[in-house]
């Protein structure tokens, strides 16, 4: 079946997050899988959140994509977020690219397999809940043994010739700060204003950036590579500085009570991303003591996760690569986070690797190139075929 109408097909299903409703995503997918003998089971944690998983004895390898995507306003776009228009050589549309067109490619390389009567040497898994931590989407497969640890990848969009091997950590801190109310224009003479304690907070923040953390060398000529990789992909300089160092972003702020009132109270949700050889315990540590009239509270934490880069599994994925695109092809490490982490931590072998055109990921117009569809389902066959033969000698 053409992979570019089935990315449309996806695409044109709403399955934004928050709410996160994947109930009419994941019944396509179970009708698309049923209808070539591939039995799957469904699960809805609520909500119409809802994850499939392949049934079936273990196998080797594990496909995972999810397919609840971030929210989408109407307005300046080209083509309706939800059209899924196939036009000028692409699909457009909001989840495209992140990660409906590699869901779409998982789909269409395992047709291809079905259809010329080969055994599916792989679970297949499309899961709810990513764009909002994972908690139930691959969290629950995993919490409930609905997948067990084998080599896993994962369709997330990724340089077409550089499949991702790891990530940064991730540490999503509440911190809450309380002031000495009184008339405004007493400040600061007197009083406490809760905002400039959290402003106080964010320069030392700005200044965890300069930091330089511990790492063995193999690992630095990774990031080196991956910085290289990634500055020519979004166009920007100094790309090694947001592998090698802490990134944060101070995503909501809110406080006061009134314009002429010394703020009483003032809460900021702050997001760090967390490089190798950085301890999380140490830094969150350091951010408490220079939080004075304020309390912090973790809500998430993970460590950085890689795959070894000499491992078999990336070498097979990396060879596939280079027979479609060609060029160099090496593994890179991403500054994101996404259901890899989850599934390293449960002692699954993972890389990232996907189509889409990363500069429109979570923005208007988002959008996929038929060709690199296309090159995705020679790649995923590629790799099917080379785990079929494994299964057939073990």
């Amino acid at each position: 079946m053409d992979v570019s109408r089935i990315c449309a097909t996806l695409v044109a299903i709403k399955s934004e997050n928050p709410p996160g409703d994947t109930s009419g995503v994941i019944e396509y997918i179970r009708d698309f899988l049923d209808a070539r003998g591939i039995i799957s089971t469904v699960t809805d944690t609520g909500g119409g959140r809802c994850n499939l998983v392949t049934r079936g004895p273990k196998k080797p390898l594990l496909l995972c994509g999810h397919v609840d995507v971030v929210p989408a306003l109407d307005e300046g776009w080209t083509h309706p977020p939800y059209s899924g228009t196939l036009e000028d050589g692409y699909v457009w549309g909001r989840g495209a690219t992140d990660m409906k067109g590699g869901c779409a490619a998982m789909l269409a390389a395992s047709d291809m397999l079905v259809q010329e009567d080969h055994e599916l040497p792989a679970t297949l898994a499309f899961v709810c809940d990513e764009e909002t931590g994972g908690d139930l989407g691959i969290q629950y497969l995993i919490a409930h043994n609905l997948i067990a640890p084998c080599d896993c990848l994962i369709a997330e969009p990724s340089p077409a010739r550089h499949p991702c091997i790891g990530q940064k950590g991730l540490c999503r801190l509440d911190l809450k700060f309380a002031g000495t109310p009184g008339h405004g224009s007493l400040y600061p003479t007197i009083g406490v204003s809760a905002i400039m304690e959290a402003m106080e907070l964010l320069e030392y923040i700005k200044s965890l950036h300069n930091r330089e953390f511990p790492m063995d060398e193999k690992l630095r000529e990774i990031i080196r590579h991956s910085s290289e990789v990634f500055s020519e992909e979004f166009q920007i300089q100094e790309g090694s500085d947001i592998l090698e160092r802490v990134t944060f972003n101070p995503g909501i702020i809110s406080g006061g009570e009134k314009i002429n009132i010394i703020a009483q109270h003032c809460s900021v949700n702050l997001e760090l991303r967390i490089p190798w050889g950085c301890s999380i315990p140490d830094l969150v540590t350091d951010i408490r003591a220079h939080a004075q009239n304020g309390t912090i509270v973790e809500r998430i934490v993970h460590d950085p996760s890689l795959t070894d880069p000499d491992c078999e599994f990336a070498a097979v994925v990396c060879r596939e690569v280079e027979k479609v695109w060609g060029g160099d092809v090496f593994p890179i490490l991403q500054w994101a986070a996404s259901d890899a982490r989850h599934l390293r931590c449960a002692g699954f072998q993972v890389i990232e690797y996907g189509p889409g055109e990363l500069a429109t990921l979570h923005g208007i117009n988002e959008r996929i190139s038929v060709v690199s569809l296309e090159n995705a389902v020679k790649i995923y066959r590629g790799i099917l075929d080379t785990y079929s033969k494994k299964t057939e000698t073990s």
